[in-house]
């Protein structure tokens, strides 16, 4: 039984991350992309925001 376990708590693991990479992806682009709207709201109106 040990076995069964050591064998399939590495691919749960490795799910895990790769969840939490997918996870982490979506919020870095989201925000990135954001980021970059406001640029272009700000380049549109002089950068007068502030």
């Amino acid at each position: 039984m040990d076995t069964q376990e050591t064998e399939t708590n590495p691919k749960g693991n490795r799910k895990k991350w790769l969840k939490r990479l997918g996870i982490f992806g979506f919020l870095f682009f989201l925000i990135k992309g954001l980021a970059w709207i406001a640029v272009a709201i700000a380049a549109w109106y002089g950068f007068k925001l502030f």
